[in-house]
């Protein structure tokens, strides 16, 4: 069976991640793009051989697409997912599925009963090493402590030394406006309307750049029972302490300039060390590996599992594919990302709560 692929939304991650992965893939067929700049839509169907359309609605009313691809900024992300579900599509959708929790909570509930895959991006679930931690990790009653990081480098730094990308200039400024405005007041439906610009921008990297780590630590080791957090450097720098009983889970996140990409989740028991790594995934293939210590009385050793070139981006497609052909069960699905986003909002008013009652 081939899937016939509506993508709408075509920056920066269409460009450089789900394009190039879906039109290497002879299970799937770009049959039609959308985007807000006519003159990236027309770039990309020409590239690519596919249908252009006006608009997103125009793609979900397209009878030869079978599955939509929903990569647009993430205030578009809830009206869109809606609108896919009443075209009857298969949906694949990047994280994060909405910005804040009341905004999925009726799309969940829409949700039930529909006979369509719904689809959600956390493409480092699927990675070979985080697979391979699953498979290999110990009983939680083993656990002594848990760190996990992302401490990075935006992606323009890597993008201008690898692939080229397409950037419109015929995006009306209404349009950007109105964008800027309405994931503002998402945000601040969260925090606070009152609440400071840092606080806004850390409970928006918690719904970026953290989800892929929360969603990976929950998955592994459930819903902590407590945290405590803070935001610095005006939310580009985030510490919280998960406390899930007998152990810590430490998550640390900072963005600025220097060229590196350190994230992944490192787990700690009595006499072994298990710990994944995570490249930049703006560079494709990149090696990623599992490595476990081990030490005995006299001894200590080290094994790697990896490393695995796969791109993780490629394994969710492997997952999407046996979703929508033979009907297995989604670990990511939007009752899924509930979880995330009840933590991102307890966390973001614990930010809060320290910018208005700083110590």
């Amino acid at each position: 069976m081939t899937i016939r692929v509506g993508m709408i939304g075509l920056g920066e991650v269409a460009q450089l991640m789900h394009l190039p992965l879906l039109a290497d893939d002879a299970r799937y067929k770009i049959a039609a793009v959308s985007d807000v700049s006519p003159s990236l839509s027309a770039h990309v169907a020409r590239r690519y051989g596919a249908r252009t359309h006006a608009d997103a609605n125009a793609l979900l009313d397209d009878k030869d697409v079978d599955a939509v691809f929903i990569l647009t900024p993430d205030h578009l992300h809830a009206d869109l997912l809606a609108r896919a579900m009443d075209a009857d599509k298969h949906v694949f959708i990047e994280k994060p599925v909405c910005l804040n929790a009341e905004q999925l909570l009726p799309l969940i509930e829409r949700a039930r009963g529909y006979a369509k895959t719904i689809f959600v991006g956390y493409m480092r679930r699927y990675a070979r090493p985080f697979l391979e931690l699953k498979k290999r990790l110990p009983a939680l009653t083993e656990v002594q402590h848990v760190r996990v990081r992302d401490l990075i480098c935006e992606a323009p730094f890597f993008v201008a030394q690898t692939r080229p990308v397409f950037k419109p200039g015929d995006v009306p400024q209404a349009v950007i406006d109105e964008g800027r405005a309405r994931t503002q007041a998402m945000l601040r439906a969260v925090v606070g309307a009152d609440a400071p610009a840092a606080v806004v921008r850390g409970y928006q990297v918690l719904t970026g750049l953290s989800s892929h780590s929360f969603s990976a630590m929950r998955e592994l080791f459930g819903m902590p029972k407590t945290f405590a957090a803070r935001q610095r450097n005006g939310g580009e720098a985030i510490a919280v302490l998960f406390d899930y009983g007998h152990f810590t889970a430490v998550y640390e996140a900072v963005t600025n300039h220097i060229a590196r990409f350190d994230s992944g989740i490192e787990v700690l028991c009595d006499r072994a060390l298990f710990r994944i790594n995570y490249d930049t995934p703006y560079i494709r293939h990149l090696p990623t590996r599992l490595e476990i210590t081990r030490s005995g009385d006299r001894e200590t050793t080290t094994e790697i599992i990896g490393p695995f070139h796969e791109d993780p981006f490629r394994a969710e497609l492997d997952a999407f594919f046996d979703a929508v052909v033979d009907g297995t069960p989604v670990k990511t699905t939007l009752e899924d990302s509930l979880d995330d986003l009840e933590l991102f909002a307890q966390i973001g008013r614990l930010f809060a709560a320290e910018a208005r009652n700083p110590a």
